[in-house]
C-alpha cells in the first residue's frame, strides 16, 4: 500500500499544481467551447477537497497501513472526476482541439480513473488477506 499512498499524495499535489497553473499561467485551450470556463470554474472547491483527501489519507496510510481504508473516499472521487471530465471532453470535442490538449486531457482522465480503481482493488486485496 505504500506505493498507492505515494501515488495518492503525488496526485493530490498534482491537482493543486494544476489549479495554480490554470489561474496563473492559463491552461485553457486556444479555442475552447463556450461553456469551458464555466465548467472548469466549478471544480476548484471539490478538487481542493479531493486533493486534501488524497494527501491526508496517503500520509495516514504511510504511517499505519491499517488506515488504508480511508483511501476509499478519495478513490471514489478520482473515478467520478475522471468520468465527468471524460464525458465533458467527449461531448464538447476537447480531445480534438489539438494533439497536445487531447493527449493531456486523455492522460488526466485515464490517470484519475485508473488510480481510483487501483486504490479500491489494492484495499480489497489487502482486506481479503
Amino acid at each position: 500500500m505504500k506505493k498507492t499512498a505515494y501515488l495518492s499524495i503525488i496526485t493530490g499535489i498534482g491537482i493543486i499544481l494544476f489549479w495554480v497553473a490554470f489561474f496563473t499561467i492559463g491552461l485553457a485551450p486556444e479555442n475552447p467551447p463556450a461553456c469551458y470556463l464555466a465548467y472548469e470554474h466549478s471544480f476548484p472547491l471539490p478538487d481542493a477537497v479531493l486533493s486534501a483527501g488524497l494527501i491526508i489519507t496517503g500520509f495516514l496510510t504511510l504511517r499505519n497501513e491499517k488506515k488504508c481504508i480511508w483511501l476509499l473516499a478519495p478513490a471514489g472521487g478520482l473515478i467520478f472526476l475522471g468520468l465527468v471530465d471524460f464525458a465533458f471532453n467527449v461531448q464538447n470535442g476537447m480531445y480534438m482541439i489539438s494533439v497536445a490538449d487531447g493527449i493531456l486531457n486523455a492522460f488526466i482522465n485515464l490517470w484519475c480513473v485508473a488510480l481510483g480503481i487501483a486504490i479500491i482493488l489494492g484495499i480489497k486485496n489487502r482486506v481479503r488477506g
